[in-house]
C-alpha cells in the first residue's frame, strides 16, 4: 500500500503537489492574466501551498526514516519546484519501494 511507508506517502504527496503545480501554471495563472479571473490563483495557489508544505515535510520524514544524504534530500526538494519534477522523482521512488 502507498500510505504504509514514508516513501509511499512521499510518492502520493509528490503526485498531488505536482498536479497542483501544473494546474497553477497551466490553468490558474492564464485565467488570472488572460481572462482577468484572479480568484483562480487564490484557490489553486492555496491548495498548492498546502501540498508543497506537506511535500517538504514528507521529504524530511523520508530523509530521517531512510537515512537519506543531504544531497538526495535536496534533490527531492528541488524536484518540487520544477514542473514535472515530482513525477520524475516518483518514478525513481517507485523502484525503491
Amino acid at each position: 500500500m502507498v500510505l504504509t511507508s514514508p516513501i509511499g506517502r512521499l510518492r502520493l504527496v509528490g503526485i498531488l503537489e505536482g498536479i497542483s503545480f501544473l494546474l497553477l501554471l497551466g490553468i490558474a495563472m492564464p485565467l488570472k492574466y488572460a481572462a482577468g479571473i484572479p480568484e483562480a490563483v487564490s484557490v489553486v495557489g492555496a491548495a498548492h501551498g498546502a501540498l508543497f508544505v506537506l511535500y517538504a515535510l514528507a521529504v524530511v520524514h523520508v530523509k530521517f526514516a531512510y537515512k537519506w544524504s543531504i544531497g538526495r534530500s535536496l534533490f527531492a526538494f528541488l524536484m518540487s519546484v520544477i514542473p514535472f519534477g515530482p513525477f520524475i522523482l516518483e518514478r525513481q521512488l517507485k523502484k525503491e519501494q
